[in-house]
């Protein structure tokens, strides 16, 4: 196992200068899966086209650093993007949260609320995958918004999203725990045990093996998904013998949708915008595909890909699932949300017990139980990465820098493996409850992200506008990109600070609610004024961003042809290519 002490210093941009042995010219050296090649520069590009960068410490680690290129190992493929993209965000908000979200807003309103946040993940998809072409960094936008933004605003967001990361598994093990209730009632600890177990186990994998492990469950929940949506549509129809036609007969009563706190149509807007906080949790996991860019091969191809195709095929999954639930179980089943006596239990578990099939009941919720898991394992992925980052920076201790010899930042993951044992709160406490909890503080963690993401994609753009850099010389750009983000950073910011509306409602206080749903805020703040403070940063001119440094690089790394799918796998290599 190796320990870099001094990271921060020695750390150089692969494809800029280095000083060599002998104090002679600088040289450079390119990324590759096949070695290192070295050429002696002298200030103009070489016969291969390579673009000398600045000796400027590395731009203190905004770019791509030595660090990242030679300690961790490029082990994840386009397809693992795509994959990682989906497992990430299809876990227990689409499987349980789904129910919560057709109480509280009803069929039509939760069908509503998922699709304005599917809007806002498309345009958050869509920037990040434009910035990730140009910095394809370890850590991602919490880099970029170092680069682009403020150094104390990447400190901030990065030790924000290692936070968010730290309770989202806590969150996927304790809704296992609720999942299991539907088998039995003995106690939780023998599941929360194994599964911490096996999650650690997988993040110290090399990364490869992580990829490979989600790519088959990834796989897994897709089909689970097109299975459910198909047998709810034939329940809803009458195709189970011995069932009635449903039809729509549940948008009719209790209807389409659900009064919330308040009476009439205010009150059905309010149930409407209940679903925000729970929909935000059901997509979290889409803009981690990018925090892994140094381990990925061809980065500058791949991210952008991942970024497009997962936004199309998480939006039909989960509009179409919302549409099916909300046809299948009406909104006044006490059993979506745990309340009274029953156990919280996924809407399509209790369309399957319904309609006579308890096999396919549990063979689903086993699903979901694998599906919690492989949520918790990108979470893990994400966060480890992005303590990594900081660590590159001066911002987190060095001793997250030591890595294994297959390129795993082992002292990233025992941290988070600390932080897994939360998920026994769920002895003490109604799982459920806790679960809630724990998506609060998640959901508003993925807001601050989301925002950040875009805030970035608009600093970059105005950037090039500023240093008159035309938009072609970007890796992959949308013309509406420079609408979609402004738009998406509004509504963000908006969703954020009314997520906990329901606290301010005459007798609905609840201390729990409003720090779970107002916490990350002042933690944000603090994180970024107190960096700030002792750092003495300031916000980078848009003049100022060395944009010429991040465009050289992305000549130096052009795309490496590209494979096609060939045999058997090219039926189903649609789903991630």
């Amino acid at each position: 196992m190796a320990s870099l002490d001094n990271a921060k210093n020695a750390a150089i941009v692969p494809g800029s200068p280095s000083s060599n042995s002998n104090g002679g010219t600088p040289d450079f050296y390119t990324e590759g899966d096949t070695g290192t090649d070295i050429e002696t520069l002298n200030g103009s590009p070489s016969s291969h086209g390579f673009f000398p960068l600045p000796q400027r410490d590395d731009h203190d680690g905004d770019l791509v650093t030595a660090a990242e290129a030679e300690d961790l190992k490029r082990g994840l493929d386009q397809r693992h993007l795509s994959m990682l993209g989906i497992a990430g965000s299809i876990g227990t908000g689409l499987f349980l949260g789904l129910g919560v979200a057709v109480q509280k807003g009803g069929p039509l309103g939760s069908l509503l609320g998922y699709a304005v946040i599917g809007l806002i993940v498309c345009a958050v998809q869509f920037a990040l995958g434009e910035v990730a072409a140009v910095l394809p960094v370890t850590g991602s936008f919490v880099r970029h918004s170092e680069f682009l933004v403020d150094p104390a605003w990447g400190f901030a967001i990065g030790w924000n999203l290692v936070y968010g990361n730290l309770l989202s598994i806590p969150s996927e093990i304790t809704a296992i725990c609720v999942l299991f209730q539907f088998w039995t009632d003995i106690n939780p600890a023998v599941f929360i045990i194994p599964f911490i177990v096996i999650t650690v186990a997988v993040g110290l994998a090399f990364v490869r093996v992580f990829g490979e492990v989600e790519f088959v469950f990834a796989l897994l929940k897709i089909f689970l998904v097109i299975f459910l949506i198909i047998m709810g549509l034939v329940i809803n129809l009458g195709g189970i013998p011995g069932t009635e036609q449903i039809g729509f007969k549940y948008w009719r009563d209790p209807g389409p949708f659900v009064e919330y706190i308040s009476m009439g149509d205010w009150g059905k807007f309010l149930g409407f915008w209940a679903v925000m906080t729970g929909a935000v949790f059901s997509f979290a996991g889409v803009e981690s595909l990018a925090m892994a860019a140094a381990e990925t091969k061809d980065p500058r191809r791949a991210i952008p890909r991942a970024c497009k195709r997962v936004f199309a095929r998480i939006i039909i999954f989960y509009m179409l699932a919302v549409f099916v639930v909300g046809i299948l179980v009406p909104s006044s089943d006490p059993r979506l949300d745990g309340s009274g006596s029953s156990v919280a239990q996924s809407p399509f578990v209790i369309a399957a017990s319904a309609a006579g099939i308890p096999a396919i009941a549990s063979m689903v919720n086993a699903i979901v139980i694998t599906s919690a898991w492989s949520a918790s394992n990108q979470s893990l992925l994400a966060g480890t990465r992005v303590l990594y980052g900081l660590a590159l920076k001066g911002q987190a201790p060095k001793i997250f820098l030591r890595t294994t010899s297959w390129g795993t930042p082992y002292m990233c993951v025992i941290f988070f493996a600390c932080f897994m044992l939360l998920s026994f709160m769920s002895l003490s406490e109604d799982a459920m409850t806790v679960f809630w909890w724990l998506v609060s503080l998640t959901a508003a963690g993925v807001l601050v992200s989301w925002t950040s993401i875009l805030f970035n994609h608009i600093r970059l753009l105005r950037a090039m506008k500023k240093q008159n850099i035309s938009v072609d010389q970007l890796p992959w750009h949308n013309w509406w990109t420079a609408y979609s983000s402004p738009a998406a950073m509004v509504m963000t910011i908006v969703i954020l600070f009314t997520s906990g509306f329901s606290v301010f409602t005459k007798g609905r206080w609840d201390a729990a609610t409003f720090v779970s749903s107002y916490l990350d805020i002042p933690l944000v703040l603090t994180a970024y004024l107190s960096w700030k403070y002792y750092e003495r940063t300031e916000v980078v001119s848009l003049a100022d961003i060395p944009l010429g440094d991040a465009f050289a690089q992305v000549q130096q790394s052009p795309d490496e042809p590209e494979a096609k799918q060939k045999g058997p796998i090219r039926f189903v290599s649609w789903i991630w290519d």
